[in-house]
């Protein structure tokens, strides 16, 4: 089953990331004052309602905390969490209809966000120790199946990062050493992951260097796990997968089968229109 609850999430995952890269999405931000990264930081925090940015820090995890703090200052100076969380369920539902067109009222979209939906119902009483899944899944449900199904995906894709987070802790690994066993595993370039999270090549390299330490990299240029390194970085990522089988589980393998089949087309459309380094991968 875990692998079934892995691959189910691996093909849904576009469908909800898209927010995070659509033109209409930034667009919304800006229009009540929001650029740059501070649509993204208020956007994905304002279920949590306005927090300080430690607590953005916190459940975000990996990126620098002079970014976040930045952006939530300014965001919630500007603006305020009913009207991110408005602006955020209109972009979606506009970048879906642009990419989708017609396949948003068809018989497979329907029966796809049920599936996704029953999944996702299925674990929201199991919120302890899942902070951004807690406060996603207070959010009142949307109406029309394109927005459930994106709504469903939230709620799977947080319940699953909340326990990711769980592991890295575990593993005792901080934000920035994080994105460096990201790098090293080959799946983002390391230059991606540290500038996207604002963090400098000093942090980086500190970290790199605290990691070769620890015997979880080894190399100079390009860091590349040791085996014990790999070994931990396996350990890692089969807590992650175990700590979120629950909701597919749930509904069963063959529905998960279901539920990748009729989604598949919808993330690999809006993975080549909104995110085509992405959809290079699949």
């Amino acid at each position: 089953m875990i692998e079934a609850a892995r691959r189910t999430w691996r093909i849904l995952e576009p469908y909800h990331g898209m927010i995070y890269f659509a033109p209409e999405a930034a667009a919304a931000y800006a229009d009540l004052g929001l650029t740059g990264r501070a649509g993204y930081f208020a956007s994905r925090s304002a279920a949590l309602g306005a927090v300080p940015a430690p607590v953005v820090v916190a459940t975000f995890y990996n990126f620098n905390p002079a970014l976040v703090h930045a952006s939530i200052a300014t965001a919630w100076s500007t603006t305020d969490p009913a009207a991110v969380l408005a602006a955020r369920h209109a972009a979606a539902d506009r970048a879906l209809r642009a990419v989708l067109g017609d396949a948003i009222e068809s018989p497979e979209m329907r029966r796809a966000a049920e599936l996704a939906r029953a999944a996702a119902e299925a674990v929201t009483g199991d919120v302890t120790g899942r902070p951004l899944f807690a406060a996603h899944a207070a959010l009142e449900w949307p109406a029309e199946p394109h927005l459930v199904l994106w709504h469903a995906q939230t709620l799977l894709r947080e319940y699953r990062g909340d326990a990711h987070i769980a592991a890295l802790l575990t593993a005792r690994l901080n934000g920035i050493e994080a994105l460096v066993t990201h790098a090293a595993s080959g799946a983002v370039p390391a230059e991606t992951l540290r500038t996207s999270r604002a963090w400098s090549e000093e942090d980086w390299n500190r970290a790199v260097a605290g990691l070769r330490e620890r015997d979880w990299l080894t190399g100079d240029d390009a860091p590349t796990f040791t085996p014990e390194g790999a070994a931990r970085r396996a350990e890692l990522e089969k807590a992650t997968d175990e700590n979120s089988v629950a909701p597919y589980a749930h509904i069963g393998e063959p529905a998960c089968a279901e539920l990748q089949e009729l989604v598949r087309p919808y993330s690999r459309a809006l993975a080549e229109q909104l995110m085509p380094w992405a959809a290079a991968r699949k």
